[in-house]
């Protein structure tokens, strides 16, 4: 074989190597992502929850006679 053939063969060789690692990184990456998709999407279930619960506590204690706005302060 020639240099070149030599010299053209190992720059294919590290171009595989590269590819492969690329390859195994956006695996990875993609794992991530996936993963943080399903978090974020199990996060905004329990934040609407949690919204839908504070919204009803807050409606249970305005009914009549819960109003703590009018409220005198316990040092007065």
């Amino acid at each position: 074989m020639t240099d070149y053939t030599t010299e053209l063969n190992v720059r294919i060789d590290e171009l595989e190597s590269r590819l492969a690692f690329q390859d195994d990184l956006i695996e990875k990456l993609n794992e991530v992502i996936a993963r943080h998709d399903r978090d974020i999407a199990s996060m905004s279930r329990q934040l609407r929850d949690l919204l839908a619960r504070v919204s009803d506590l807050a409606d249970a204690g305005a009914g009549p006679g819960n109003s703590s706005e009018h409220e005198v302060p316990p040092h007065y």
